[in-house]
């Protein structure tokens, strides 16, 4: 069964759906974890969460297969990210094998928001962490607690993904030996003001330069960023700095094995940009989002493939990866994770 759920007309933003997971950290150990209806939570005024910040998150969803199976897409990956980024914050590991169960159980407890084949819109899970526990010393918490929420979203682009405006700000994203190779919130937080600003000026994101030497391209405020060449070769920045997307890698291995293409991940410079055929936004949401234009401090770049569709690479990327996720296309092993 499905909700009688208008799913044509979802956007992206929260809706309460019946069941989350919670699991709590206390005493040097989690426990068993549990399902609850209960949305609320009640933390003490000094949670290190609201002092210091201590919380990441992820991000992914489970979709309806054109065989009626209910999938999400490498939570695996998902795990080892949010381990990776909780090392870097201090925070206790949740296991990564009860994170995969956790995404199960939650998706299962809320099948009927599973949007139907062929709507456009998924189940988004965001799982996070954070310290719960009073601190108001400099410290890490003691007591932490691991949560999966669900909302079903719609496409995050209605009509079609139409090419979007990037500007270069005056603003960093990250710091060399920072945090912005871990999704933490606080790298989410001290981008608001940056892409407010850029919205107050027409537009749509930040693509943001090393803070070191302001000539290399990382990636903007909530996705990677990909290119492709004159000669059909996709290319992606690396940087120690770079959050390592899942959609990214999961591109770059689509261009390889399933369009035959070269992929290679390497320092762009922004002086390398104009030579670029395509460019393209990745992500979570929407996959993939087109480019247009990237105005530099008044310099406009403008991406051949144009301002009015996906380029053609682009778009081969964007269906087959889609067709993956879908069922379409046959998935590589361990990518898709069977629910239901």
């Amino acid at each position: 069964m499905v909700k009688d759920i208008d799913w044509s007309s979802l956007g992206f933003g929260y809706i309460k759906t019946d069941y989350r997971y919670v699991s709590n950290y206390k005493d040097g150990k989690w426990d068993k974890g549990n399902l609850t209806t209960d949305e609320t939570i009640t933390l003490n005024e000094s949670a290190c969460v609201l002092q210091y910040a201590q919380t990441c998150f992820e991000g992914l969803k489970a979709y309806r297969t054109v065989d009626n199976r209910v999938v999400c897409f490498r939570p695996d990956m998902n795990a080892k990210r949010m381990a990776d980024t909780a090392k870097r914050l201090e925070m206790p590991v949740f296991p990564e094998e009860r994170f995969v169960d956790a995404v199960e159980k939650v998706v299962k407890a809320n099948l009927e928001y599973v949007p139907p084949y062929g709507s456009g819109a998924t189940l988004y899970l965001r799982p996070y962490m954070f310290g719960s526990n009073a601190v108001i010393g400099v410290k890490p918490a003691t007591e932490f607690q691991f949560r999966i929420f669900t909302t079903p979203v719609g496409p995050y682009f209605k009509g079609g993904a139409k090419p979007i405006t990037l500007r270069v700000p005056d603003f960093d994203r990250a710091a060399p030996r920072g945090t912005g190779h871990v999704k933490a919130g606080l790298n989410y937080a001290m981008s608001l003001h940056a892409i407010v600003d850029a919205h107050n000026q027409g537009y749509s994101e930040n693509i943001y330069l090393d803070s070191a030497t302001r000539t290399k391209v990382e990636e903007t405020g909530g996705a990677n960023i990909i290119f492709v060449t004159k000669d059909n070769k996709v290319v992606t920045p690396k940087s120690n700095t770079i959050l390592p997307s899942i959609t990214r890698r999961s591109l770059m291995y689509v261009a390889q094995k399933y369009l035959g293409l070269e992929a290679e991940e390497r320092e762009i410079y922004m002086t390398e940009v104009p030579e670029f055929k395509e460019c393209a936004l990745c992500g979570t949401a929407a996959v993939l989002s087109p480019v247009g234009k990237i105005v530099d401090h008044g310099k406009e770049i403008l991406i051949p493939a144009g301002m009015t569709h996906m380029g053609e690479i682009t778009q081969k990327l964007y269906d087959t990866l889609t067709g993956i996720q879908m069922g379409r296309i046959e998935a590589p092993e361990g990518w898709l994770k069977e629910i239901a």
